[in-house]
């Protein structure tokens, strides 16, 4: 087995005396998709938010490349470990003015054919003036997926990322996703609460349940096992929730 790309170590986030995430230690790797599932309220999205500091843990640690990320300057750990959520938000303007926004935070200045080539790569060809205020949510949540792209990353992480969608369109960003996390050797963890969506996406799954890790393992395994364990929604796909 290949070293890990990102891994946590008993990875804890105390919030008014109350663990939502509590002591997780996982391990997520170049290539391959591990999913995330559990009950509504089990900490699957604080879990998330911890991997790359948009919430800071109260113990344990996580390692990027076998690097403390406490190290590194938050701009460039949210380029190294990008995030895509449930529901796409795009700065106004255009779809290229979306997609060269991290480059450009960089200094550094992404030239029409690397927009168009990315675009082309999440099949929005001829997309790059258009107003992103007026795409549809498949669209938005590809050219999301095109901006995270843009800053090269190495761990890619999804919120629910089609949970919003229509059947079609969710087809597509499923699809997009696996093929992505392939050609570019990502390490690609998705919130979810479709095992269906898993059994076709992941080959590994972490279950949670109450901040806690559950099991882990291959994704036929763990769903064999888990079967007394309530895994969907019990909230609408867009309404919110604290701590999916």
């Amino acid at each position: 087995m290949p070293d890990p790309i990102l891994k946590t170590e008993a990875i804890t986030r105390e919030v008014s005396g109350r663990r939502i995430v509590d002591g997780i230690t996982m391990q997520a790797f170049r290539g391959q998709i591990l999913a995330i599932m559990g009950p509504s309220g089990s900490g699957k999205s604080s879990f998330l938010r911890l991997l790359n500091r948009l919430d800071e843990p109260t113990a344990g640690s996580v390692l990027l490349d076998n690097t403390d990320t406490k190290s590194l300057p938050p701009r460039e750990l949210r380029r190294r470990v990008g995030m895509v959520l449930q529901s796409p938000f795009l700065f106004p303007g255009t779809v290229a003015d979306n997609i060269a926004f991290g480059p450009r935070q960089r200094n550094e200045e992404f030239t029409p054919q690397q927009i168009d080539q990315l675009l082309d790569h999440v099949r929005l060809s001829g997309y790059a003036d258009r107003d992103a205020g007026r795409l549809s949510g498949g669209e938005a949540q590809r050219v999301s997926v095109a901006r995270t792209l843009a800053n090269r990353p190495d761990v890619l992480l999804l919120d629910e990322p089609t949970s919003a969608l229509d059947a079609n369109a969710k087809n597509d960003v499923e699809r997009l996703i696996a093929r992505i996390v392939i050609e570019h050797n990502l390490a690609c963890i998705f919130v979810t609460h479709d095992p269906e969506q898993t059994r076709r996406m992941a080959a590994r799954l972490m279950i949670l349940v109450a901040g806690k890790l559950e099991r882990i393992g291959s994704t036929a395994e763990v769903l064999q096992m888990a079967r007394e364990i309530p895994l969907g929604s019990s909230h609408p796909p867009n309404s919110p929730s604290s701590q999916r």
